[in-house]
C-alpha cells in the first residue's frame, strides 16, 4: 500500500469522538470578507479537483493577520458560513516573536510555515495527542509530509496565552490549535478537505490589512523559551 493508502485508512478513527460544548471562538456571516473566503475556497477546490474526497467545508489560514486575531477560517460551503479560530505559524517564520508571519518556507528543518493548498488526511495519535496528516499540493509546500506539517492541538494556541503574552506561540510550522478549536478541525476539516494558507490580511470589511512598523526603541515583551511548544531542531514524527 503507498503512503496516501496508508494515510487514508486512519480515517475510521474519527467515528469516536463528539462535538465539544465549547461555542465557536468567532462567527462571521454575510462580511465582506467571506465572500472573498468563498471565492478563495472555491478556486482551491477546483484547482484539487478529483483528489477531494469532500467539498463541503475548506480552512483558510490568513498569516497576514497578527497570531491574536482569530486567522483560520472554516468556509461551510453548504451552510453559507464562516467559523473563525486562532492558529499558531512557525517559529521561523517569526524570529522576533512579535506576533507576524515575516515569510514562508517549505525548506526541511526552516521551522517556518508554508504558503499553498494542502490536502487533509486522516487522524493518528502522535506526539500531541490525536493530529491530522497534511500534504502538500503545490511546490511551495510539498514537503509538508516529509517535514511532519500536521494540524493539532497545543497549551501555546489557547486564548489564554494571548491573554498573558499577547499573541500566540510559535510551532515548527505546524497548524497548532487550541484544544476545543481543534476538536472541531478533527469533525469538520480532516478527511480530504482542503485547507489553504497564504498572507491574505483580510479584514471583516474585506480590506486589507498592513502590518504596523515597530518603532524605533519600542519593546515587545518577552516570553521565556522553555516550554516553545514543539519548537525543536529536529520535529521528528508528531
Amino acid at each position: 500500500m503507498d503512503r496516501r493508502g496508508i494515510i487514508k485508512g486512519t480515517l475510521a478513527l474519527g467515528a469516536t469522538l463528539a462535538l465539544p460544548a465549547r461555542l465557536p471562538a468567532q462567527v462571521r456571516m454575510g462580511t465582506p470578507r467571506d465572500a472573498i473566503l468563498v471565492e478563495i475556497a472555491k478556486r482551491e477546490q477546483q484547482k484539487a479537483g478529483s483528489m477531494l474526497w469532500r467539498t463541503d467545508i475548506v480552512g483558510i489560514a490568513d498569516f497576514g493577520l497578527h497570531s491574536a486575531e482569530p486567522r483560520f477560517h472554516f468556509v461551510n460551503l453548504e451552510a453559507g458560513r464562516v467559523d473563525s479560530y486562532l492558529v499558531t505559524h512557525g517559529s521561523g517564520s517569526d524570529p522576533e516573536h512579535d506576533g507576524w508571519l515575516n515569510w514562508f518556507s517549505n525548506v526541511p528543518e526552516s521551522l517556518c510555515t508554508s504558503r499553498g493548498a494542502y490536502m487533509t488526511y486522516g487522524w493518528y495519535t502522535g506526539r500531541f495527542g490525536t493530529s491530522i496528516r497534511l500534504e502538500g499540493l503545490e511546490a511551495d509546500n510539498s514537503n509538508a509530509l516529509d517535514r511532519a506539517i500536521v494540524m493539532h492541538r497545543a497549551d501555546y494556541a489557547e486564548p489564554e496565552h494571548i491573554a498573558r503574552w499577547g499573541r500566540l506561540g510559535r510551532s515548527n510550522g505546524c497548524f497548532a490549535m487550541g484544544d476545543a478549536d481543534f476538536k472541531r478541525a478533527l469533525l469538520q476539516l480532516g478527511g480530504g478537505r482542503v485547507l489553504f494558507a497564504d498572507r491574505l490580511g483580510l479584514a471583516p470589511d474585506g480590506s486589507t490589512i498592513v502590518r504596523p512598523q515597530q518603532e524605533m526603541g519600542e519593546i515587545r515583551p518577552l516570553m521565556p523559551d522553555p516550554p516553545r511548544g514543539d519548537d525543536v531542531l529536529n520535529p521528528g514524527v508528531y
